[in-house]
């Protein structure tokens, strides 16, 4: 009996759960409303989540591009059409592999910092007090969070694809010996506005995803330190889940409206 139960009582908790998400949605929409803006706290999240990511989203776009282009030379090798590593290279980093891997460091970093830093306030009761006072905790706690987080992740996926390109160059011109010429005309012929508008679109979305489940878990974290850390990680891992499982939906979405190719 306690299988047949499973099914159903996985359901009941993910319905719970989205319920509780959009419950925060809607007081981020009320706050939004209210024009609660802080913007030394908008201006501190920046910093600690844009200027603080920079290094890890660095050296992820550059090796990612560095990796991807010696393993496609060595394919296209093959065919006689090594000199359009680049243009592969772009266009993958472009819409699919600098938004993911970026989100997903951005995940790991950003969204495990959120979690804690609320949960240690919610368990010292530091939130409580907050609303003694009367500041909502979404007001202070979130939103500025939440806006940092759509300022910082496009710039961030931008930064990465930039590296990524340029490590793939090395890599290709001066690894391999591709002609610098054939290398940048196929790059420029084959992607367009299209392809970067796909990845800065993802940069947003991965950005509120980030957000709302990593604050939904320090907001409802319990039992002290065991629970900041469960929190923590629960975090880290849902953040992550849900970004790839979007990414697909987005990905077909996306290319419906800006195909392969279509350049603006």
């Amino acid at each position: 009996m306690d299988i047949l139960r499973l099914p159903g009582h996985l359901f009941l908790n993910f319905l719970s759960y989205m319920g509780q998400l959009a419950a925060l949605l809607g007081d981020m929409a009320g706050s939004l409303r209210a024009g609660g803006f802080r913007p030394r706290l908008i201006a501190h999240q920046i910093v600690a989540i844009g200027y603080g990511s920079q290094t890890v989203v660095i050296v992820t776009g550059a090796f990612t591009g560095a990796v991807f282009t010696a393993q496609t030379y060595f394919k296209f090798k093959d065919f006689g059409v090594e000199s359009s590593v680049g243009a592969l290279v772009a266009v993958s980093m472009c819409r699919e592999l600098a938004p993911v891997l970026t989100g997903l460091m951005v995940a790991g970093r950003v969204g495990a910092s959120m979690a804690a830093d609320i949960g240690t306030m919610k368990v010292t009761e530091q939130i409580d007090a907050l609303r003694a006072m009367g500041v909502h905790p979404v007001d202070y706690l979130v939103m500025p969070r939440f806006i940092a987080m759509l300022i910082s992740m496009p710039l961030l996926i931008a930064e990465s694809i930039t590296f990524g390109l340029f490590a793939s160059f090395l890599v290709a011109v001066y690894g391999f010996g591709v002609p610098k010429p054939w290398f940048w005309t196929h790059v420029f012929d084959h992607t367009d506005q299209t392809d970067l508008y796909c990845g800065l679109i993802k940069g947003f979305v991965f950005g509120i995803l980030i957000t709302i489940i990593s604050c939904h878990q320090g907001l409802v974290t319990q039992n002290g330190a065991v629970g900041v850390g469960l929190g923590t990680t629960r975090a880290v891992v849902f953040s992550s889940l849900a970004l790839l499982i979007v990414n697909f939906f987005l990905s077909i979405l996306l290319n419906y409206f800006f195909p392969l190719g279509s350049g603006i």
